[in-house]
């Protein structure tokens, strides 16, 4: 084994090119060897406070590689409370290079790892198995945070000689099960399996989502599509399985919704470099959907700082409902406000999981999709079009539909087309709810607050109203509040019908 020290910042190019800043150190190099004979070798430095987003070391794999194994250590010191400690996530691209957006990425793991291996027939989760070809490779290093004191790392890089193994053919899920036709489809479009930093196989997930009463789902791996080709054993006629990423990057996190098998979308950019829309395009072209993950997120680098043009819909509710999903809500409805204050398109709301682990919850909460059929292309048409509510879990069910005085009717995320006087009826119908207050919302605010509903769950609501008082309506489920003013935690919510001509 030999050793080398990059020191600091010794031995490098600093670059930025368009996107976030990167530091390239010094290379390390190995002999060839004969078939069967490994080499490894171990790098140590030391990143600093204020280091660039992305830090390379450049490797030199020779001819005849059939493995490539890296593993990594860093120290983690004592800091004051409230300091930021050390957090080194890693990944790597092989010789085609580092280029944004190019074809060189390999694999990612983030912080989820202390170690990965890649050949011609199996890789680490996470990271993509194929030839390890001649040329020079590039181990990225992502400086999450950096302790006061600096962050000392240790690398070690270890090739093992010999003929490559058979190249496995990736197999990726169908675009379609079984469905019933036109009718409301339940899915969770963010969860994480062992592929990125989750602690669950796709079979377990497979399983907890049909538990969940689920009829699709969507992978969202932390900026890798290496989980594309494993789940084709868990998708059947009645679970869809799509496929994407969470794209995570330091300014905020969005989901890339349904898009092709293979699709790998770039994350090492930040909202001031003027980079996303860029991204988000190449998410459509691919057949996906622009989702915002979390946008009030507390931790670092999740609050979403792009903003949302580029948003085909917003992930309102997270998980467990806290109060940084309140804050979400509130702030999708004021964007509702603005949608129609100026005669601008709207964009729908979702929820999802994000599971990673037990005691995580799959399908906790959920979107329910009126869809006309379960496939990608239907399920994307209803969550871009609105046609949605959200929910805690499969038990609990909503239908809210506005009808005007000559036979005019709509549901969630259309528009009931009728004169600004024309008085209208609200009606909401909900089961699985007990004990919850239904409310209904308006670009006015709450206007109207029922009864808690029995302990059955079951209730009909009706409100009337006109276009003029309410350019559209939506509803909420909220448990019972623990005190005062407390709203309550959510246990629905709808995306809204609107009223009156556009």
């Amino acid at each position: 084994m030999c050793e080398d020290s990059h020191g600091g910042f010794g031995r490098r190019a600093l670059f930025a090119t368009g996107a976030a800043a990167a530091l390239t150190l010094g290379s390390v190099s190995f002999a060839s060897a004969a078939d069967g004979d490994q080499e490894s070798r171990t790098v140590r430095g030391t990143l600093p406070p204020g280091s660039p987003d992305f830090v390379y070391v450049p490797v030199e794999v020779p001819a005849g590689v059939r493995e490539l194994k890296v593993a990594y250590t860093y120290d983690r010191p004592a800091v004051p409370a409230g300091t930021l400690g050390n957090a080194l996530d890693i990944g790597v691209f092989d010789d085609r290079g580092t280029e944004l957006g190019g074809q060189g990425f390999r694999g990612w793991s983030g912080g989820a790892r202390t170690e990965f291996f890649l050949r011609a027939d199996d890789a680490t989760p996470g990271y993509l198995p194929g030839p390890v070809r001649e040329g020079t490779w590039h181990i990225a290093l992502g400086p999450y945070t950096v302790a006061p004191q600096g962050l000392s790392y240790e690398i070690t890089i270890t090739l093992t000689y010999g003929e490559p193994g058979e190249a496995v053919e990736p197999v990726y899920p169908p675009e379609r099960a079984k469905g019933r036709g036109r009718a409301w489809y339940r899915g969770d479009c963010h969860l994480h399996s062992w592929h990125s930093d989750g602690r669950r196989t796709p079979a377990e997930i497979g399983e907890l989502a049909r538990a969940a009463g689920l009829d699709f789902i969507n992978s969202s791996e932390h900026n890798t599509h290496a989980a594309h080709a494993h789940w084709a054993d868990v998708a059947g006629d009645d679970l869809l399985v799509m496929l994407g990423e969470e794209v995570t990057t330091r300014n905020g996190h969005v989901v890339a919704l349904g898009t092709d098998p293979g699709t790998f979308v770039d994350w090492r950019y930040r909202a001031r470099d003027n980079r996303f829309g860029r991204f988000a395009r190449q998410i459509r072209r691919a057949g996906g959907l622009v989702v915002p993950a979390h946008p009030h997120a507390t931790c670092i680098g999740c609050n979403w700082k792009f903003g949302f043009g580029e948003a085909d819909a917003v992930e309102v509710w997270n998980g467990p409902y806290t109060p940084d999903d309140e804050v979400a809500l509130a702030d999708w409805d004021s964007m509702l406000v603005a949608s129609v204050r100026d005669g601008r398109d709207w964009i729908p709301a979702m929820g999802s999981s994000d599971a990673h682990r037990s005691p995580d919850a799959v399908g906790s909460p959920q979107t329910v999709v009126l869809a006309d059929d379960l496939t990608r292309e239907a399920v994307q048409q209803g969550i871009r079009a609105g046609r949605s509510y959200v929910a805690e879990s499969a038990r609990v069910t909503l239908s809210l539909r506005a009808s005007g005085g000559r036979g005019e009717d709509a549901g969630i995320g259309e528009r009931l087309t009728v004169g600004r006087d024309t008085p209208v009826t609200v009606r909401l119908e909900v089961t699985g709810a007990p004990r919850c207050t239904v409310r209904l919302v308006t670009d006015q605010g709450v206007v109207h607050t029922g009864a808690p509903l029995p302990v059955t769950g079951s209730g009909v609501v009706e409100w009337r109203t006109t276009p003029s008082y309410a350019a559209y309506v939506r509803a909420e489920l909220r448990h019972e509040a623990a005190a005062g003013p407390v709203p309550g935690v959510l246990a629905a919510f709808t995306n809204p019908v609107f009223l009156g001509r556009q």
